[in-house]
């Protein structure tokens, strides 16, 4: 059992002015983009690490991952696009101090800006095209709900959802925002598990932003359309801790291992999803009741109880995609103690793992020693900085040294994937070609599928498996590159 993961991660801008004129976002994306444009000459460039880097709508600087084959390489990537993102970010503070800017620019991995927009996290999984997409997205969809549960980044919400869509053109479910006056009091508003939750609007669907699904259908598979479909998730936070981002992926992993291996999960379907996904997000208990569709009801803890029962037996047989039996074990550990933290409200034994059970103790901490609330702006900022990726303005490498976040990666891995690929997938195809281009000069086209020479032959490759990491004819071509 072998799978394709990927994470396309957007990230917030924002500017802290301490004299003058305040840049807005587009300004500070010029800014951050500056190297990417000197060194590829456009603001969607792919990297010698496999990555694509870009400017997505809305002035979001969003970070691709290379195509990765095991869940621990992926967590290694997620957090080497945070590394580039961070050296632009500083690039970017010393080219405004060079032209007289005052003040500084952040970039946040979040999932929501100041105005209450929200913007994704998405994660893409490889899946058969033989799959009845129906019935397996009717299977995972259940899950994605209550998932929240265990690897939500946390958030503070109205305590009423909105149940009916606002337009499209605001689409502002969340009037708390950082660096704001919040237009709700302190008992109005309620900490709960993610705030991607209040802006989904269906569960599965072509629609991406409109109308935003659970699951994204646009079939877009970046790879041979007979045998493969990407599987694109776009309800998911982006996570700040490593275990919450393996826990995130590995979990959904193992069920559609579950779903393609043919096990029988019984009829899960939730009567209402939509309702049913603010509901959970609002309750840290998993003690809210869900009316499935065949009548039965359970609780998110139930629920999510099923799921890591047979995710257990798979394991057990060696048939997962995760990629090593010993990530496998530690998704299955972490998962268990959630959901034994959330029965017993002992959070101890994971208050450094997740990352909504991570902020909830920063918050408490703070609440407990002043007299602000969760409308008061210092919680707004607390909350703000711990998204932060910067090392000089962000929380997260003081937490890790702290002992408050825990890692799944080193230093070192992190260092080497933001300029060398996975060397077991497609992007080490990739990554090479695109080093070499630039290291001889040469004028390219590149994509997720293609590799091509801008020159009079129009040299190309077509790279189909996403499985495949050696080729001989991409191999040519990269050989070829050098001698003109």
């Amino acid at each position: 059992m072998r799978r394709i993961f990927g994470i396309e991660t957007e990230y917030g801008i924002a500017f802290t002015a301490t004299d003058g004129r305040r840049l807005g976002p587009e300004e500070v994306a010029r800014y951050l983009f500056r190297p990417i444009v000197a060194w590829g000459r456009s603001s969607n460039v792919f990297l010698p690490n496999g990555s694509r880097f870009y400017l997505d709508v809305g002035s979001h600087p969003e970070y691709a991952s290379a195509e990765c084959d095991s869940v621990h390489d992926l967590v290694v990537q997620d957090k080497a696009g945070e590394s580039l993102m961070a050296g632009l970010l500083d690039t970017a503070v010393e080219a405004m101090a060079a032209d007289g800017v005052h003040g500084r620019p952040h970039l946040v991995k979040n999932n929501q800006d100041s105005a209450g927009n929200s913007y994704g996290s998405h994660e893409n999984y490889l899946i058969r095209r033989s799959m009845d997409f129906t019935h397996l997205t009717t299977t995972l969809l259940p899950f994605l709900v209550v998932r929240q549960l265990l690897v939500g980044s946390g958030a503070v919400l109205p305590k009423t959802a909105l149940l009916q869509a606002p337009p499209a053109e605001t689409n502002r479910v969340n009037p708390h925002a950082p660096g704001q006056t919040p237009t709700l009091a302190a008992d109005e508003l309620v900490y709960g598990l993610s705030s991607r939750a209040d802006v989904m609007w269906e569960g599965v669907s072509s629609a991406t932003t409109r109308s935003r699904p659970i699951i994204n259908a646009r079939d877009e598979p970046h790879a041979d359309a007979e045998k493969y479909r990407r599987l694109h998730v776009i309800v998911g936070d982006s996570s700040i801790a490593e275990p919450t981002t393996e826990l995130k992926v590995g979990s959904a992993a193992l069920i559609l291992d579950l779903i393609e291996t043919g096990a029988t999960l019984g009829d899960l379907s939730l009567r209402n999803p939509i309702r049913d996904i603010r509901t959970v997000a609002r309750d840290l208990t998993g003690s809210t009741r869900l009316e499935l569709a065949s009548g039965t009801v359970m609780t998110t803890r139930e629920l999510l109880g099923v799921y890591l029962e047979h995710a257990t037996r798979l394991v057990a047989s060696g048939n997962h995609s995760i990629g090593d039996d010993a990530t496998a074990a530690r998704v299955l550990d972490l998962w268990t103690r959630m959901l034994t933290a959330v029965e017993s409200g002992d959070f101890s034994q994971v208050d450094t793992e997740i990352d909504w059970v991570i902020k909830k103790k920063l918050f408490d901490r703070y609440l407990e020693r002043s007299d602000a609330g969760l409308d008061d702006a210092r919680i707004a900022r607390l909350d703000f900085a711990y998204h932060d990726i910067s090392a000089a303005t962000g929380m997260y490498h003081k937490l890790v040294a702290a002992g408050l976040i825990a890692r799944r990666t080193t230093d070192a891995e992190v260092t080497a994937a933001t300029t060398t690929p996975p060397q077991t997938t497609r992007a080490k195809l990739r990554g090479a070609f695109v080093g070499a281009a630039h290291a001889a000069r040469r004028d390219f086209t590149v994509d997720w599928v293609h590799l091509r020479v801008n020159d009079q032959s129009q040299r190309a490759v077509m790279l189909k498996d996403p499985f495949k990491a050696t080729d001989e004819q991409a191999e040519g071509l990269i050989a070829g590159l050098s001698l003109g």
